[in-house]
């Protein structure tokens, strides 16, 4: 008989596994007959863990009697989530009322708050004791408030009759402390807590700086609201980096995973960019033109565009990721600002002279092989070298200003993207290169 149980829960364990793994291509027909294949069991750990929007479009594909029940395995905070993927406000009022009366008015406190704000992430179900209470009595309460508020933390929150929040006991200090002392006698009264509007992305640098699992949401006035989890950072966190990178290589965010995205949204989501990016290259054309007598009487010049404007391109791009990244993990503030040109412009000089010497050896070796550049290929090699080591200067210093600058106006610094800075730099390059042509070989081939 043991053997048999075991088997049967193996195969169970098995067909979750290759549901996790098929569950983004199968249909949704198909998802919803997987699904009510599993065991209850079973089926609750695999539900828990799908994204809001899963558990959205999995509740509504569910028989009228069963939606009651999967809705209300929900805690508030996860509930909020999927509440909040419904786009008209009458299934929004369907799903509220399919929960119980006491979640549907946490839930619909919750629905208040911002998405991206503490307040919209935190649950109101957590631990809670009064400070003058003995570690017994404590014990004895928490037992009673039932095991839902304690499965998802650590620690137990010490509030006195106002709901104001005066410390934090962890559960190995509460029951390893002797049983006659009162909370107050051993509660941690240096509390991290977040307000109620403070932004998800400030709320992941608090977890990641003070290795928490959980942090308490506080409103003006000391009053705990609730608290949010290392959890539900997590997946924040996720789509904050997702965000980002999207924003950097020159898209915009996509609302879903990549291939749930429709054909026409993604194709919103991404020309709009390019055709921006592809107005600001014909500056480059435009600029080239400038310099066309300069092109016709020194052809050789033209060979080296690419090498140049890619250049500073490519420190600009460098500079750019390095510096939003920095912002977003709260390592550089707007203040930093000069602190970061000045390291810029050294860092910008070193690498286009470290190029420059590169470029300048190019030029002399292939002379030397091929003999392409005609007799006055040294002067050529150093417009090649100046050029690049003004062009890469000049791509470091706008890629880490650029997100300054953006977030300094009130705009999302991951915008600064890496195609739209070295679009920005193709331009200037094409100018620096050629007004050290003009400087270098005027009355030689120009």
């Amino acid at each position: 008989m043991t053997s048999l149980r075991k088997e049967t829960e193996s195969e169970a364990g098995l067909a979750v596994d290759d549901l996790q793994e098929t569950w983004r291509i199968l249909a949704p027909e198909d998802r919803l007959e997987a699904f009510l294949d599993l065991p209850r069991a079973d089926a609750e750990d695999f539900f828990l863990d799908l994204s809001a929007r899963d558990q959205y479009e999995l509740i509504n594909a569910l028989p009228g009697p069963q939606r009651r029940s999967w809705m209300r395995l929900l805690p508030p905070d996860d509930a909020v989530d999927v509440v909040q993927e419904a786009e008209e406000h009458s299934e929004r009022y369907e799903l509220l009322a399919l929960l119980d009366e006491q979640t549907k008015n946490e839930v619909t406190a919750l629905l208040a708050y911002a998405e991206d704000d503490a307040g919209g992430l935190m649950t109101p179900s957590y631990a809670r004791v009064r400070p003058d209470v003995s570690v017994d009595e404590a014990i004895a309460y928490l037992r009673r408030q039932g095991r839902d508020r304690l499965e998802h933390v650590n620690y137990v929150y010490v509030l006195d009759a106002d709901q104001k929040l005066l410390g934090i006991v962890s559960f190995r200090d509460l029951f390893t402390a002797a049983p006659s002392r009162t909370v107050r006698d051993i509660m941690a009264a240096d509390i991290v807590t977040a307000q109620e509007d403070t932004d998800q992305e400030a709320l992941g640098q608090l977890f990641a700086q003070h290795d928490l699992q959980a942090i308490p949401v506080v409103d003006a006035d000391g009053r705990m609201k609730g608290i949010v989890t290392v959890d539900d950072i997590v997946d924040v966190l996720q789509e904050e980096a997702t965000e980002d990178i999207q924003k950097i290589g020159g898209t915009e965010a996509l609302d879903a995973p990549y291939l749930e995205v429709s054909f026409f949204e993604m194709l919103k989501k991404r020309v709009v960019w390019l055709a921006v990016l592809f107005v600001g290259e014909s500056f480059t054309a435009a600029a080239m033109g400038r310099f066309e007598n300069e092109i016709a009487k020194a052809v050789v010049l033209s060979l080296f565009i690419p090498l140049i404007i890619s250049s500073g391109g490519n420190s600009g791009s460098q500079a750019s990721t390095l510096v939003i990244r920095a912002m977003a993990l709260g390592e550089v503030t707007l203040s930093d600002w000069w602190r970061v040109v000045h390291r810029e412009i050294v860092q910008g000089f070193s690498m286009g002279a470290i190029l420059a010497v590169i470029g300048f050896g190019r030029v002399v070796a292939w002379q030397s092989a091929f003999h392409s550049y005609g007799e006055h290929y040294m002067l050529v090699a150093l417009t090649v070298a100046l050029s690049v080591v003004g062009v890469v200067m000049f791509g470091t210093i706008v890629g880490s200003m650029l997100p300054f600058l953006l977030k300094r106006i009130g705009l999302d610094p991951a915008s600064a993207s890496a195609p739209f800075v070295a679009t920005l730099v193709d331009v200037t390059g094409i100018v620096i290169y050629f007004t050290f042509a003009s400087l270098l070989l005027r009355g030689v081939l120009l």
